[in-house]
């Protein structure tokens, strides 16, 4: 017997084929893959010449002592008779949900210095939650594209609810600084309509907020055209949040955009908004521009200007210098993979970069610094406005899964459209950002259902009809929940660390 207690272990089997007995040529070998994770054992009984069915024994020992950190390990082995094997193992201290507090957990700290959060469907998988969560345990929260369409639902320790789209979800925690890059495009109104809110709800924003001066501000009258293109559009809208996102990208790319740092220069402020609404008007017969117009913006960008710029800063040395001091930081990225500009089901996309490049042209920073990538995706699938859905439910099952899942916009209160988890948008996505992890959240809204459906050619598996909303460990979970989440690990390829079981920042399982 060899004693291991109270110890992380990983296995790592090396077998020593000693004697090859009635094999014709070499054997071929083949590798098995054998699942450990973070366990706790008074002991384990080694047998001197273990076999396939001894280690698939303590395989499944270590699966049912399962408590956080989820470690793949691989047993060399062949198919013919073999004698006298050896096993080396390793150790370290294990740290478990049950961590005493203030200590992190393993999963989360093992993450790199610099790490991310982005979508992998078409939004709305609930990243703010994750970002939420892990931001206590970083210095830097930033946002690196996208606008106020991004809306991040979050709650805080006493159950409160917060619906944030500009600052980044990290706000809830005392500590933490929270940057909007200059990848975002700000509608100032809005953000200091969120910061009061904050304000008022006892979050405090004050110096706990930096805005890059190189953002690019996204006026009213970008939302009054983004309404007006879509009416163009009639049946073939694209169905945005009309908030003002793509022709604020618009303006950014065609060079008549004003940037957050014009608001330091208020004696050439009005001729480049001037050139910015003359330019509108000329394109859009609806939009209706005067010199009183012009004159009632300038005077409450001057307003704005005085209050925003306490907040304005060159983020890009911020992070860097950040970087350089060994701070952590997490990025939190908007919508999702699925509606970017150049991957996403163009041109049912937003006008920006969710995805991983995002992060690098969205906050300046180099790509060798980027450490893991956790990708957030529902236990089914949802997506607002026009275009493809492959495994969308109509009728009654996609209203249940609405209900059931509270599927109605952050931003708009729109209702979702609803289906099953497409796997081969997932795998693809999985593919373009590289994701160390992922994050599967709302697996206890499918818990009614007798039967889920997978989008690969619709596999279907067994339901599990139980309520896991109060589950925090894997292996309490039941078993057709347990081999649900491990069949979409089998088929993107990429482990689930996180399950989200609920709205609160409790309900959550470390995997």
């Amino acid at each position: 017997m060899i004693p291991i207690e109270g110890l992380q272990v990983l296995f790592h089997f090396h077998i020593n084929i000693l004697q090859n007995l009635h094999h014709p040529r070499p054997p071929q070998p083949f590798l098995t893959p054998f699942t450990f994770t973070t366990m706790t054992f008074s002991s384990v009984k080694l047998d001197a010449n273990p076999t396939a069915s001894a280690f698939r024994s303590l395989n499944g020992a270590c699966r049912s002592n399962t408590t956080t950190g989820l470690r793949p390990v691989f047993f060399h082995h062949h198919s013919h008779h073999r004698k006298n094997a050896s096993i080396s193992c390793s150790a370290s201290p294990i740290t478990t949900l049950e961590d005493t507090k203030g200590e992190i957990p393993s999963r989360i700290g093992s993450l790199g210095q610099v790490s991310g959060v982005l979508g992998c469907q078409w939004g709305d998988e609930g990243k703010g939650k994750l970002v939420d969560i892990l931001a206590k345990h970083f210095d830097v929260v930033a946002r690196c594209q996208g606008g106020a369409n991004a809306g991040h639902t979050i709650y805080n320790s006493e159950g409160k609810k917060f619906a944030l789209h500009l600052v980044p979800s990290g706000i809830l925690n005392d500590d933490t600084m929270c940057v909007i890059g200059n990848g975002v495009v700000v509608h100032l109104p809005g953000l200091f309509k969120e910061i009061d809110s904050l304000e008022s709800n006892g979050v405090s924003c004050n110096g706990r907020i930096l805005v890059s001066d190189r953002a690019h501000l996204l006026f009213d009258y970008h939302q009054e055209i983004d309404g007006l293109r879509e009416a163009e559009l009639a049946k073939s809208f694209i169905g945005t949040t009309k908030r003002g996102i793509g022709p604020c990208y618009s303006s950014k790319v065609i060079r008549n955009g004003i940037r957050v740092t014009d608001l330091k220069h208020m004696d050439t402020f009005p001729d480049k908004l001037d050139l910015l609404l003359s330019d509108a008007a000329s394109r859009f017969k609806g939009f209706v521009y005067t010199p009183e117009v012009l004159k009632k913006e300038v005077e409450m960008y001057k307003k704005f200007a005085d209050r925003l710029l306490p907040f304005v800063c060159d983020t890009v040395h911020y992070m860097n210098e950040s970087i350089s001091q060994k701070k952590k930081i997490l990025v939190e990225g908007g919508q999702a993979t699925m509606l970017d500009i150049d991957f996403g089901t163009y041109p049912f996309v937003t006008s920006s970069s969710p995805s991983v490049g995002g992060i690098c042209t969205g906050l300046g920073i180099a790509p060798r610094v980027l450490g893991d990538v956790i990708g957030v995706v529902k236990a089914y699938t949802t997506r607002v406005g026009s275009g493809p859905f492959p495994t969308e439910l109509l009728g009654d099952d996609g209203d249940l899964l609405r209900e059931a899942g509270q599927e109605f916009g952050t931003t708009t209160g729109r209702p979702r459209r609803c289906g099953w988890l497409d796997v081969v948008a997932l795998k693809y996505v999985c593919q373009i950002n590289g994701f160390s992890s992922l994050n599967l959240t709302k697996l206890d809204v499918l818990s009614d259902l007798s039967e889920i459906k997978l989008g690969v050619e619709y596999e279907s598996m067994p339901g599990w009809q139980e309520d896991i909303s109060g589950v925090r460990n894997y292996m309490e979970l039941p078993k057709a929940a347990r081999e649900y989440v491990e069949r979409i690990e089998e088929l993107v390829g990429v482990p689930v660390h996180y399950i989200g079981v609920g709205p609160g920042r409790d309900a959550l399982i470390y995997k």
